[in-house]
């Protein structure tokens, strides 16, 4: 079975056509079940998300910020594996029709086989893989295997990325690219504009693969302002803060993720 690729590529050119970023909405496997996550991320489609990103939970998310942490220890305690997450990309993909990416750090996918990943990520109806700590030289392995199973490598850049390095990078990734906003772990923040805006226009200058910017945005505002330079807004700790608010209290978490994903739709249409 071949990937969701390509309804990744006509999702983000779709909101391109109504002038607007796309929405891209971030939760761990697992969080705060697996059950319950994948209804959070139902929620979050509902509310206006065009892209789901699935997390991998990891021990060590170097990457992350406390809050996506905490989430990550709540779904590891609970005992997710590799399996879970799979179901939470196919159950969310099969109940949206979504694009439904995994992001993930290299050594679970390394040490699960490259190949077979790949081919049950395809298989789960998964669009892509997210890959934030695996350097391009050492990722022809897994590139082949999603190539070969239709998914898209995505590769984050930051802000102390050369121009020349930005290159590199955007040349290999395939889907889009991830632009991390700041510098450090991912978490809310009070501004995220100068140094993403700058960083998007470096990438743009080498690569016609669209630019989504992540870490920090929290709120409609804050949407907006990303918006306004950027082809897709990321948005993963303030989801999980709106689940933590609720904990114990499925609906009502629930609600929370689908208004938060309403407020920032509304913020990403460029409306200012």
């Amino acid at each position: 079975m071949t990937g969701n690729l390509e309804l990744l590529g006509t999702t983000l050119a779709a909101a391109r056509t109504e002038d607007r970023a796309a929405l891209i909405g971030y939760l761990p496997a697992g969080f705060p079940t697996v059950d319950g996550g994948i209804r959070a991320a139902v929620a979050m489609v509902e509310g206006g998300c065009d892209v789901i990103e699935i997390g991998l939970p990891h021990s060590d998310p170097v990457l992350d910020g406390p809050v996506i942490q905490t989430a990550d220890d709540i779904a590891l305690r609970g005992g997710v594996r590799i399996e879970g997450v799979l179901r939470t990309v196919r159950e969310v993909y099969e109940a949206t029709g979504a694009p439904v990416l995994c992001m993930t750090y290299w050594n679970p996918v390394d040490r699960y086989g490259a190949e077979r990943f790949a081919e049950e990520l395809a298989a789960a109806g998964g669009a892509g893989c997210i890959l934030p700590d695996l350097p391009v030289e050492e990722s022809e392995v897994w590139r082949k295997a999603a190539q070969h199973h239709g998914l898209a490598t995505v590769f984050v850049v930051a802000p102390s990325s050369r121009d020349a390095r930005l290159a590199t990078i955007t040349a290999a990734g395939s889907g889009f690219v991830y632009a991390a906003s700041l510098m450090g772990v991912t978490g809310t923040r009070e501004s995220v504009g100068r140094e993403a805006s700058d960083l998007v226009r470096r990438t743009r200058a080498s690569t016609e693969l669209p630019v989504c910017v992540g870490l920090g945005v929290s709120n409609a505002a804050q949407a907006a302002e990303v918006a306004a330079f950027a082809d897709g807004v990321i948005v993963g700790t303030a989801f999980v803060k709106a689940l933590l608010a609720h904990q114990g209290d499925e609906r009502a978490g629930l609600d929370a993720v689908r208004a938060l994903a309403g407020q920032l739709a509304a913020g990403v249409r460029r409306s200012g």
